[in-house]
């Protein structure tokens, strides 16, 4: 799987080794900064993620922040990007299973690395179930982002 990675400045050392996990499971990891702790705005690194997501050059995509809330909100206003913030492995990978999120948003002042390493390893584990009952609901989803 192709997963681009993008944090702005407070989730750059849990980028890192995001990063390399990513790539030690066997998956292409595009880190697409940000690259030192120089402040950097959120929505930049969301539309960064989301975008290569949206384009085709990543198939899914993690996006760091402070508290994974801000990352989350800019990318969910791109269209065709489904994000959710994740600080628990259930709701990681059961918001593939049935809501087909394509951005994981962590908090890297929020969740410990142990804990987001189980995180990031659950949401890229995850398919979409493809129940008729997560398709119906799905279809209303990506309806309200026409």
């Amino acid at each position: 799987m192709r997963v681009a990675i993008a944090s702005d400045h407070a989730g750059f050392d849990l980028k890192a080794i995001v990063v390399e996990a990513v790539a030690s499971a066997g998956h292409a990891a595009l880190d697409l900064g940000t690259h030192n702790t120089e402040p950097v705005d959120y929505p930049d690194i969301a539309v960064a993620a989301g975008q290569a997501v949206t384009e085709g050059r990543a198939d899914r995509a993690i996006v760091i922040c402070g508290s994974g809330a801000g990352a989350c909100v800019a990318a969910n206003k791109l269209h065709g990007i489904r994000a959710s913030i994740a600080h628990d492995t259930y709701t990681a990978h059961q918001m593939v299973e049935h809501d087909d999120v394509n951005v994981l948003c962590l908090g890297s002042r929020v969740v410990g690395t142990q804990l987001a390493l189980e995180i990031v390893s659950a949401f890229l584990g995850a398919e979409f179930s493809d129940e008729e009952r997560h398709r119906r609901r799905l279809a209303k989803v990506i309806e309200l982002d026409q």
